[in-house]
Parts: C-alpha cells; structure tokens; sequence
C-alpha cells in the first residue's frame, strides 16, 4: 500500500472533468488546425524589439497568442523558461496562461519526479494551481512517484521514455533482460495506465526507437520533440509513430508544436526569411503565417494511432 503523504493538504482534483484528449480533439474541430504552440522565450533568441524582462516578455507572448489567433488549437509551455526569473516567475507564468484561449487545452513542459509526498505536490502546483491539462513527468523513481499525476483522471500525463539530447542512449540503452531500458519504461507505464492518460516523450531524433515505443505504446499519444533545430524530420517521426496506423485507418492523427521564443536573428534584427518577406520577423502577420506552414526554430510533434 503506497503512502501518498499529506494529501489533507493537497486534495485532489478527481472529478470526471473533460479529459485532455476529449478537449483536444474538441479544439482541434473548433479551430480546423493540428498545430500545437510551444512558448518556450529564451531571451537571448527574441527579437530586439523584446524587453528582456517578465513584462516584456509577458506582452511577447501575448503578441504571439493573438497573432495565431484559431491557426493552432492547443499549447506548451517549458516551465524552465518561466522559472529562471525566479521569484517573478509565478507571475510571468500567470501572464502566459491568461493569454491563451480557455478552450485550448495545455501541457505544462515540468518533466517532474519525486517520491511520492512531493510528487503529489508537485501534481497539485499542475493541475491544480496552474489548471494545466497535461504534464510531462519522469519514471526513474517508479511507480509511486508518477501514480499522484496519473490520478487525475481527466488530465494527460506523458512518461519521459526516450529523449532527443544528444546523451540520452547513455542511460537509456542499457540492456537489461535483453531489452533497452527505455524499452522497459514503456511496458510499465503501459501497466501503470490504469485510466487511459498516460503518454510519452519520445524523442524524433531516435526514429528506431520511436518506431519501438509506438509498438508498445498503442493507440497512446506520443510527445515528439527534436524536429527542427535538433535535426530531426517531421515527417520521418510521423511515419515511425504511427507504423499501426494502417491497422486502424482514419484515426491517426498528428500535431506540431513550433516554438517562435527559439528563432535567431539575423543582420538587423530580421531573420532571413523575414528580409526576404519583407515584415520583421516578430510582426504578427508573419506570425501568423509561419504557424500555419512550417516552425519558426524547432518544433514537437504529437501523435496517435
């Protein structure tokens, strides 16, 4: 019997809300678009224009925000972004989700794991302070450390499986009983999947392994990072992540996720693409048209059976 810890303190949020996919796939017919926003403002790559301060990056995003208007139907934040400003970071935090549309669902990018007591808080500060709709969380410490995000039924949790850095087979293709760790973390959060949210992060830059992840995973959603800047190929993960997709025709689907925080400038403060456009590259048309067409930087892709 696992101890949970003070949840007298944390209560959870275990009411049969709409569950991440349910609002998903509502946003996704409301907006007509697959495109999934990652907010990710690393100061050094904004535009010039951009304060580099809370504020101004709190109005970067809301330009952003306004700018794609129904071009995207769902969002990312990495925590670490918002967090490195210390003790402004909550309210930072609290600017970027006020921003966005309330029927968009969100992931919060935390790639938390602890023991249990502190993992609940953790899931508390997620779901409940925060109101996100999905986490990214990692398994190194079992089952006890991600079972208080898995018990909030209506929200999806994505197990850190595979990654996209460039050491990430250093520990994770480590063979034991014949098979890849990451293989095995797999076919436990698979066994952990008691109420149907869990996911993975699965990196694009790995697409034997990915393919693997997808066999064993299912019908599971699979978040895809490193295409673009990190190398990988969109399409590539696309195919590899859904190699069952011939056995269950018309329901694979995809979403891509384009981080405009992550794109450099270039000469005076335009990057080429934007010269050649003629607008600068924060401008909101230009915005617009890179999220409907391709990423501004790197993007995640997020697929299904």
């Amino acid at each position: 019997m696992v101890d949970w810890g003070t949840v007298e303190f944390y209560p959870l949020n275990l009411a049969s809300n709409m569950t991440f996919k349910a609002k998903l796939r509502a946003s996704e017919d409301a907006t007509g678009s697959l495109l999934c926003l990652g907010l990710d403002p690393e100061p050094d790559l904004l535009p010039p224009s951009v304060e580099r301060s809370p504020a101004g990056i709190a109005v970067f995003v809301r330009t952003i925000v306004e700018a794609v208007g129904d071009s995207v139907s769902s969002y990312k934040l990495n925590l670490a972004f918002y967090e490195r400003w210390g003790r402004e970071a909550s309210w930072l935090l609290d600017q970027a989700l006020a921003a966005l549309p309330k029927d968009r669902p969100v992931i919060l990018d935390a790639k938390r794991g602890d023991v249990g007591s502190t993992a609940q808080a953790y899931a508390h500060a997620v779901f409940e302070a925060w109101g996100a709709d999905a986490v990214t969380v990692h398994p190194y410490l079992g089952y006890d450390s991600v079972a208080p995000f898995l018990a909030h039924k209506d929200k999806e949790v994505f197990i850190v499986c595979r990654t996209s850095n460039p050491g990430a087979a250093e520990f994770q293709h480590l063979r034991s009983e014949g098979e890849a760790l990451y293989r095995h973390v797999a076919r436990a959060a698979v066994r952990w999947d008691h109420h149907g949210n869990v996911g993975f992060v699965v990196g694009a830059t790995a697409p034997a392994e990915l393919r693997d992840v997808r066999q064993i995973a299912g019908g599971r959603l699979l978040l895809v990072p490193g295409v673009g800047a990190q190398g990988a190929d969109l399409g590539v993960a696309v195919v590899e992540s859904e190699v069952r997709r011939q056995w269950m025709p018309g329901v694979g689907e995809r979403m891509k996720a384009a981080d405009p925080g992550q794109h450099r400038e270039t000469g005076e403060g335009q990057d080429q693409d934007a010269r050649a456009g003629g607008e600068p590259a924060d401008h909101p048309a230009r915005l617009r048209a890179a999220m409907r067409g391709q990423a501004l930087g790197w993007s995640t892709a997020v697929t299904r059976m």
